[in-house]
């Protein structure tokens, strides 16, 4: 259950892409709307508009930016119905790529989305070619000084985590999707405040790209993804050497 295998690596790549994600609260909103027109506008009975609802609140997002979010997924407000896409692909270097995207307009997006992959040496593939490699997860984060690694164990176990993991400053549980807000809800109840809870995909595999060159290009491309303002999420199974990490210069 408990490891330190992948999950220090990956946050160091996403907080590389994420440091330079523009527009954080439209996509935010974006998570909120399609959630809440998947499965309705009450988060408690909606466990993934629970979770966009904790992300966006993470980030100081506004409760009338939420409301707004939440009824224009439900309808009750005229906006354009956003649709939800899953794209795949793979990054030089045969990293696979899963990008979750929401748009009301998907022939835009997907020409958008060629166009990146293209651009920095990668390519868009056909569903099914790369999501095998990657599982849904609820993913929770909590700050390794707030719990010893045993209390922790115990409370998100019970509660219907599959997985923990620790590094040198947070915690981080994995649940199957439908235990995401109970075992927040059990953290919550045992006086542990998490800093972070969402729906993603956590890859079963890695891939290291053959040279530097490769691996450099690959974070490019999954930069260039982050920036486009139809894209939500986007994963990716890249292996890298930590110094080649350190010294990528993100898109200006």
């Amino acid at each position: 259950m408990a490891g330190h295998s992948k999950w220090s690596k990956v946050k160091r790549i996403k907080g590389a892409l994420d440091a330079k994600r523009g527009m954080l609260f439209s996509k935010l909103s974006k998570e909120i709307i399609v959630a809440a027109r998947a499965g309705g506008g009450n988060p408690e009975a909606n466990h993934r508009l629970r979770a966009a609802i904790q992300s966006a609140r993470a980030q100081s997002m506004p409760n009338e930016n939420i409301e707004r979010a939440i009824k224009k997924g439900t309808g009750e407000s005229g906006a354009a119905a956003l649709e939800e896409l899953l794209y795949e692909g793979y990054a030089p270097g045969g990293v696979a790529v899963m990008v979750e995207a929401a748009t009301d307009n998907k022939n835009r997006t997907a020409a958008e989305l060629r166009s990146i992959f293209s651009k920095n040496g990668g390519s868009l593939a056909g569903p099914g070619s790369v999501a095998y490699l990657f599982h849904r997860k609820g993913q929770i984060t909590l700050p390794v000084e707030a719990c010893k690694e045993d209390r922790l164990f115990e409370i998100a176990v019970n509660a219907g985590a599959d997985e923990i993991e620790t590094d040198e400053s947070h915690h981080l549980i994995l649940t199957p999707p439908d235990r995401l807000a109970a075992v927040a809800d059990a953290l919550r109840g045992a006086g542990l405040t998490p800093d972070s809870q969402k729906l993603t995909f956590v890859n079963s595999t890695t891939v290291r790209p053959a040279d530097s060159a490769s691996a450099r290009q690959a974070l490019r491309l999954l930069e260039a993804l982050e920036e486009c303002d139809d894209v939500l999420h986007v994963h990716a199974n890249l292996e890298i050497e930590d110094e080649l990490l350190a010294s990528h210069q993100p898109i200006s």
